[in-house]
């Protein structure tokens, strides 16, 4: 990734079962037609706890707090990617795919890993690789 990316959005509580209602909550803020990117950040909690952010790409300065969501930045810097193609019929292997890349020893293990929904057909998944 060449630049920050600015987003927003909230953390999925009931995650992972409660990830598409998050994201279709996010998405019925927009305009059907706009084009925006939308991002799933995932993190260990200070306990060892997976904690999972539904996030929306953010157009212009202050959208977040318009909508009144916390902003978060998408770190730039290079990434181990997978592409997924029909992403929405393969949301149970996503899981297995992110353990597999942090078995990678060029990967940062303390970053956050993200989903990048690119478009309803492909989703990047992508772990920071160690700077």
């Amino acid at each position: 990734m060449q630049n920050d990316v600015k987003t927003f959005g909230f953390r999925v509580k009931t995650f992972p079962e409660g990830i598409g209602e998050a994201f279709d909550q996010l998405v019925k803020l927009f305009p059907a037609n706009e084009e925006r990117s939308y991002y799933g950040l995932a993190e260990s909690g200070k306990d060892g706890s997976m904690l999972y952010y539904a996030l929306a790409e953010e157009k212009f300065e202050g959208e977040a707090k318009k909508y009144g969501y916390p902003a978060r930045i998408i770190e730039k810097g290079d990434y181990l990617t997978v592409t997924i193609k029909d992403w929405q019929s393969k949301t149970g292997d996503i899981k297995h795919i992110f353990m597999e890349m942090m078995e990678d020893d060029r990967v940062a293990k303390d970053k956050p890993c993200v989903e990048w929904y690119k478009t309803m057909d492909e989703m990047w998944c992508m772990v920071p690789m160690e700077r």
